[in-house]
């Protein structure tokens, strides 16, 4: 297994501390880098279900970066200790070494399928962002201040674990409304000013949604209509 990873470039670096950075706005469940040949992908989880009846729907962030050199590796690791370690190297610098402390989490031992994907069709990245922002209201003014682990889990569930609305059928029975809040919250979603669109593809449970800053793959706790 290799022990460190040298990028193709400096920059890709700084781009996935930019990426930490805004996984850590979500989360502090780890990073899972994982390398294969000269393709690296960094994985994040934007939300777990809490237990194997949770209804909240599992939701993991990827970005794939290039790498200088065939590698091997499968890493998970805290956030920080990824983070901290590209903030002590020079900006010119592309190789990362991978830290010895690892962490064992759920959400890292489920690798979505690569390939075997059914196009569903594609989605408006302004309709997503209107359906994250809208779920983020939702929440904040369902949950009180002062409400226990329980409520706001039931709550989050309610909202995220529901599929999308307002979009094209085809697409919106497969997808949690988590997808969008992950593409959303991980700023893979293109400028407002852009008009992006998100092409989205399935695997039995599974649902991708590729959009221009990265990837969200989400498997419903319920089997969606075809």
């Amino acid at each position: 297994m290799t022990e460190s990873l040298r990028f193709a470039e400096a920059v890709s670096l700084q781009d996935l501390s930019t990426f930490i950075k805004r996984a850590r706005r979500i989360q502090e469940q780890g990073i899972r880098l994982q390398a294969v040949g000269r393709v690296l992908a960094a994985w994040v989880p934007v939300m777990t279900p809490s237990s194997l009846t949770g209804e909240l729907p599992a939701v993991l962030g990827l970005r794939t970066v290039a790498l200088a050199e065939e590698s091997q590796a499968d890493v998970t690791a805290e956030l920080s200790s990824i983070s901290e370690r590209i903030a002590r190297m020079n900006p010119a610098e592309t190789t990362l070494a991978l830290p010895p402390s690892r962490l064992t989490v759920p959400w890292a031992a489920v690798t979505p399928p690569r390939s075997g994907w059914e196009p569903l069709g594609s989605l408006d990245d302004g309709e997503l962002r209107s359906q994250a922002e809208a779920g983020i209201e939702e929440i904040a003014q369902a949950v009180p201040v002062s409400a226990g682990a329980a409520v706001v889990e039931q709550v989050r569930e309610r909202v995220w674990g529901r599929s999308l609305s307002a979009v094209p059928d085809s697409a919106a029975r497969q997808i949690p409304a988590g997808a969008a809040f992950g593409a959303h919250a991980l700023n893979f979603l293109a400028g407002e000013s852009v008009g992006g669109v998100t092409a989205v593809h399935r695997r039995g449970r599974w649902v991708r949604l590729s959009s221009q800053g990265g990837f969200i793959l989400c498997r419903a706790t319920k089997e969606q209509p075809s």
